[in-house]
């Protein structure tokens, strides 16, 4: 019987989830201070599965490639919590982004699985605010009408700013 948490990491094609898997995996290992250069990425098809070793206990992370957006709910039952990726410099992807997410929130699997909503690339020039992405998500709305609780962060996966949140979240959801 496999006792680790597993926590879905989904989001569209080229947000950013399997750099996230890669810095998370690192920091987690080896601690801030040895983030160094992003590691090159391909885009995911398929699955890509990293071990966390937390305080309390061992997650795994399971990222979802974006191209297998249909057939994700295959994975929902097994999974304990939920990592959403967006986007935060590609707005011709937003529209498309929020209704994957609210199909991802409105699946009966995951009704109770806490989700954390990170919105990426925060170090790109044509970023847009948290508070911009909220707007445009409207998040005030969603987190009214889920039954789960959410949890919404800026990240960039890129420079590190935001990864430790990232941990500190699987750390407080997986903790029962």
């Amino acid at each position: 019987m496999n006792n680790n948490d597993i926590c879905l990491l989904l989001g569209a094609t080229s947000v950013g989830k399997t750099l996230l898997l890669k810095r998370l995996q690192n920091l987690n290992l080896h601690g801030l201070g040895e983030l160094g250069t992003p590691p090159s990425t391909l885009p995911t098809v398929g699955t890509n599965l990293t071990d966390l070793t937390l305080k309390k206990k061992k997650v795994t992370l399971r990222e979802l490639g974006g191209c297998m957006g249909p057939i994700w709910p295959s994975y929902f039952k097994d999974c304990s919590s939920v990592i959403f990726m967006v986007d935060s410099s590609n707005i011709a992807q937003i529209s498309s982004s929020c209704i994957q997410l609210l199909s991802v929130l409105s699946a009966e699997p995951l009704c109770r699985a806490p989700a954390l909503i990170v919105f990426n690339k925060r170090d790109m020039p044509c970023s847009m605010s948290l508070t911009e992405m909220k707007s445009l998500f409207r998040m005030d709305d969603i987190i009214a009408s889920a039954s789960q609780p959410i949890t919404t962060l800026e990240l960039s996966a890129r420079t590190g700013q935001g990864l430790q949140e990232v941990l500190t979240w699987l750390e407080s959801t997986t903790v029962k």
